[in-house]
């Protein structure tokens, strides 16, 4: 639960303990085999959390401006549209059976799509399990919305690649940017890291 009072804001977080995650990275590594019941608990699980009010940006729209020219070679959309969601999920914060969703800390108004976009860009060394995200989210993934949310957890990504993480991903990160834009995302970005 978030909230401002008095111009401070606070957080209360309400913690169990619970199984091995999926992943000990956030970047799938393996097919973890999940189940159709696993799927849809997880669009259940991320619809109901969109009816939550969120309070908190959990993207603000000058980082967004900054990183979409730098590593997606496009100019940022003007407006992005929110909804309540994660804000980080990926393997390393979903448990198998059952479904658990952790790391709550990044939590808030989320651009529409980015919460399966983060899932599918942390997919893309499993070209089977990406594919399932797509397919299990693309009703939003495929709306003009859900595209710059997907172009944003491209562009994250991109940002972590061109700081030393994920350099297997780069290659693929890039071709993903530039099927859904046109444009090959610039070269410096990460390029030290990309040979």
């Amino acid at each position: 639960m978030d909230w401002t009072e008095d111009g401070w804001f606070y957080q209360a977080d309400v913690f169990d303990l619970v199984g091995p995650a999926i992943s000990s990275t956030p970047d799938l590594r393996g097919d973890p085999g999940l189940d159709d019941d696993w799927w849809t608990a997880l669009r259940g699980a991320l619809a109901d959390l969109a009816e939550a009010p969120g309070t908190k940006l959990t993207l603000r729209q000058g980082w967004i401006e900054e990183v979409f020219p730098k590593y997606l070679g496009i100019p940022a959309p003007a407006e992005v549209e929110r909804t309540t969601g994660h804000g980080d999920l990926q393997w390393a914060n979903l448990t198998a059976a059952p479904l658990k969703i952790l790391d709550w800390e990044r939590w808030g108004l989320v651009p529409v799509g980015y919460d399966p976009a983060v899932l599918w860009v942390s997919s893309l060394l499993v070209p089977a399990v990406a594919d399932r995200v797509l397919e299990e989210f693309s009703g939003v993934l495929d709306s003009s919305a859900g595209r710059v949310g997907r172009l944003i957890a491209l562009a994250e990504m991109l940002q972590a690649v061109d700081r030393g993480y994920y350099r297997e991903l780069a290659p693929v990160l890039a071709e993903r940017a530039r099927e859904l834009t046109g444009v090959r995302p610039p070269q410096e970005a990460g390029s030290e890291h990309r040979r």
